[in-house]
């Protein structure tokens, strides 16, 4: 029996598994319970779990969805939260974050944009009617984790169903000019002074604005919306970048400045 015929009593026992996991740091070595197989399914687990996490959602992540899992699932992208506690400033100095031992953690070069307004809810947003929408775009990158290692290795709904795979977001510099720029901005991301990916605004399908289209019109399904100051990363610009603890990232997007991380073994968090 698939997750989505089962009751919702088992998306809240993997909410529990997964988000208990991340609060004491611990990976979490199977799925803990049926596999979705549907995005549905999964955002029932993830919103089970959003309700279970001690902090407020202050953004989301965008995640691409490739063929022909876009055809099975029905969307060629996958959201989940940003929690406030989990932006981090970028600025001169390296930026710690944390990874589960034995679980997976990624850097992601990426275009962040800010609303000015709270969106309207409805379901037929472009990416041409969304610019309105936004008051600023930044530069980022998305620390992409998971308790599970192989939260990307059984496709889109499992990882949508552990918060998208997003483990937080280190916040950049604003870009200048961006309605003009932003769409041919290109950017690398270098591990331990070694080159792993090159790309930009254009390796995001459609680009970045369609990217919070996409989102509005699947959170207005889902009974939720965007508000005034939440973030939004667009999706992976260079590529998903495996890391590990001890290793240093550097995300270079030329004249908007340069973002440098290091991965540290994570520690359990309070409540």
């Amino acid at each position: 029996m698939s997750l989505a015929e089962s009751t919702a009593s088992e998306a809240t026992v993997i909410a529990r598994a997964f988000t208990e996991a991340r609060r004491t740091a611990r990976a979490v070595t199977t799925y803990p319970g049926t596999v979705p197989d549907t995005l549905e399914a999964a955002y029932r687990i993830q919103d089970e779990a959003i309700g279970l996490w001690p902090d407020r959602i202050a953004g989301w992540k965008l995640g691409r969805i490739g063929a022909p899992d876009d055809q099975r699932f029905g969307a060629g992208r996958l959201a989940g939260p940003i929690f406030s506690r989990a932006i981090w400033p970028a600025g001169t100095e390296t930026v710690r974050f944390g990874v589960i031992d034995k679980g997976f953690a990624a850097v992601e070069a990426e275009y962040i944009l800010e609303l000015g307004v709270n969106a309207p809810s409805r379901d037929d947003w472009t990416a041409t009617s969304v610019i309105p929408l936004v008051a600023n775009a930044f530069v980022g990158v998305e620390i992409a984790g998971s308790p599970f290692a192989g939260i990307n290795l059984h496709g889109p709904a499992v990882t949508a169903s552990d918060f998208g795979n997003n483990a937080g977001l280190i916040l950049g510099g604003a870009i200048m000019d961006w309605r003009r720029r932003l769409p041919d901005l290109t950017c690398q991301m270098q591990i331990d002074d070694v080159l792993v990916g090159s790309g930009g605004a254009q390796a995001i399908p459609n680009g970045p604005f369609d990217s919070l289209a996409f989102l509005l019109n699947t959170l207005h399904r889902r009974g939720r919306g965007l508000e005034a100051g939440q973030l939004i990363s667009t999706g992976a610009a260079t590529g998903v970048h495996s890391i590990s603890a001890g290793s240093r990232a550097v995300a270079d997007f030329g004249p908007d400045g340069h973002i440098a991380c290091l991965a540290v073994k994570a520690e359990g968090i309070q409540p």
